[in-house]
């Protein structure tokens, strides 16, 4: 089921997240590598957010 994938790589691209704050906070990661990765880390978290959100919406519409 797509929409259980799709709750599934939010789970993991949220847990990247973390561990690329986990890694610049002790210094295992450089300021810039931090903040490129972690630019596209958070637009993958908005593409997936807004992915799940249009697929909640028409879950509703089909339920209704």
């Amino acid at each position: 089921d797509f929409y259980a994938k799709l709750c599934i790589a939010l789970k993991e691209a949220s847990e990247t997240e973390y561990w690329l704050e986990i890694l610049y906070e002790t210094d295992y990661i450089s300021k810039d590598h931090f903040e490129n990765i972690n630019a596209d880390c958070t637009e993958l978290l908005k593409l997936l957010y807004a992915e799940k959100d249009l697929k909640e919406k028409i879950k509703r519409l089909v339920i209704e």
